[in-house]
């Protein structure tokens, strides 16, 4: 079975290009700078506590848990019983509390830890 051709089709010019609305320039807005202040972190193979100018960022098992300053009603921490690990909770305004543990190694990171916690935390959450 033949098809019949196509009847010829007229030429077909490129004439200019068509006109594309003008929008306004695109202005970029500089990139805020964080608010400064001291930051702290601890981490392990597992876990992380991060505390810093917006507030206390959590991570257990790569789920991150943020908690902004506002929203914190305190901040407690202490050794674990074996003296090998940060245990750190934070206290929402609700009274729900959430916690991490970080484990120090080697076991002279935990003081190290614990003087940087204690000055960042004084410095967002002063006493009185």
């Amino acid at each position: 079975m033949t098809h019949p051709p196509y009847p010829p089709q007229p030429p077909q010019g490129f004439g200019p290009p068509p006109q594309m609305p003008q929008y306004p320039a695109y202005q970029a807005y500089p990139a805020q700078p964080a608010p400064a202040g001291p930051e702290f972190l601890a981490v392990d193979r597992r876990n992380s506590v991060a505390v810093d100018a917006s507030g206390v960022t959590l991570e257990i098992n790569g789920v991150e848990a943020e908690f902004d300053w506002p929203e914190i009603r305190s901040v407690h921490y202490k050794a674990s019983p074996n003296g090998k690990s940060l245990m750190l909770a934070v206290v929402h305004l609700d009274g729900q509390f959430y916690e991490c543990v970080v484990e120090a190694k080697p076991r002279e990171r935990l003081r190290e830890w614990f003087a940087g916690l204690s000055a960042v935390l004084g410095y967002y959450r002063p006493l009185g």
